[in-house]
């Protein structure tokens, strides 16, 4: 069973758990971690009424030497009708236990504790198979505080209501890597700084939303379209090649050329006419294989994107 949201990371954990419990013959397993405002439960075989018992270990004084100091904490009772210090309302359940705190980058972020209901059930137990597990599970969670992070810092641009680059590395990613490949694609409005300079930032912001508008009405929802920075935008075609949008791509590029901004000197006089103000675009495509790193991709288009002088639809 898994608690909290629903992603890929809390199935790892719960894999994590089952094979431990399966494969090792280990009677209970639980994941507790610190989510930053209070500990949850990530993964447990445990009946629901001990949880309130397991996510509170870290206060039971057997367990703060074995926190401070980074070590395993293993204890067990010595003869039937005892209990462990840390039991609430039973006796029979556990009668030994192994306590093991999780780190990150020697950063305390919770524990991980297996029981047993035998006496010294782990007195032979192999350690090394032990500390295997946990850089397992610690290197899962290294994910997860990864993609919370992302989660958490994503922003909605003003102008496009876009959601900002970040979406990308989170929440999309759960979106994108249904697929086994998708195409990503980099474009840049290539002349908009000079529209902000040599015309207003009003302008720019202009040209800038109506470019957003006309794409997110032009491509499918299934598809992920952000602002990444500044002129550049990102659009993730999930699970398409890049075969299958480079004719897509160059009637979008025609369409938005043809957005025409009309602007209006402010020193006018009885002859002023506006000029019309129309963005020039470059688009850059490459592919993405689910599992491997989104931001190296968009690191990649953009590096071409800013470097070319060309404004063409480029595959690389």
């Amino acid at each position: 069973m898994l608690y909290g949201e629903n992603s890929s990371v809390n199935e790892k954990l719960r894999n994590i758990n089952d094979v431990l419990i399966e494969k090792y013959d280990i009677k209970y397993s639980t994941i507790v971690v610190f989510n930053g405002a209070e500990y949850v439960i990530k993964a447990t075989n445990v009946d629901e009424k001990h949880w309130e018992t397991l996510k509170n270990l870290h206060t039971e004084a057997i367990f703060k030497d074995s926190i401070a100091t980074a070590t395993t904490k293993y204890i067990t009772i010595e003869k039937e009708g005892e209990r462990l210090p840390y039991q609430k309302l039973e006796f029979a359940r556990a009668k030994s236990a192994m306590f093991l705190p999780l780190y990150i980058d020697n950063v305390y972020i919770g524990y991980w504790i297996i029981e047993s209901s035998q006496m010294h059930a782990f007195d032979s137990f192999d350690t090394a198979i032990i500390e295997v597990i946990k850089e397992n599970i610690v290197s899962v969670l290294k994910t997860v505080i990864y993609q919370n992070t992302m989660e958490n810092i994503v922003r909605v641009d003003k102008f496009t209501n876009l959601y900002s680059a970040e979406y990308l590395y989170g929440v999309g990613k759960h979106t994108i890597d249904k697929y086994t490949t998708s195409t990503v694609c980099m474009f840049k409005i290539t002349n908009l700084e000079k529209i902000n300079e040599n015309y207003s930032r009003k302008t720019g912001d202009e040209i800038v939303t109506k470019v957003a508008n006309l794409i997110k009405t032009s491509i499918s929802s299934d598809y992920i379209f952000v602002r990444y920075m500044g002129p550049k935008f990102v659009i993730v075609f999930s699970g398409v090649e890049p075969e299958a949008v480079i004719e897509f791509l160059k009637d979008i590029k025609q369409s938005a050329e043809n957005i025409s901004v009309p602007f209006m000197p402010q020193k006018k006089t009885k002859n002023t006419k506006e000029i019309p103000v129309s963005p020039t675009l470059t688009f850059v495509l490459s592919t993405y294989y689910k599992g491997t790193g989104m931001e190296g991709v968009t690191k990649k288009l953009e590096g071409y994107i800013d470097s070319t002088e060309k404004t063409e639809i480029t595959y690389i």
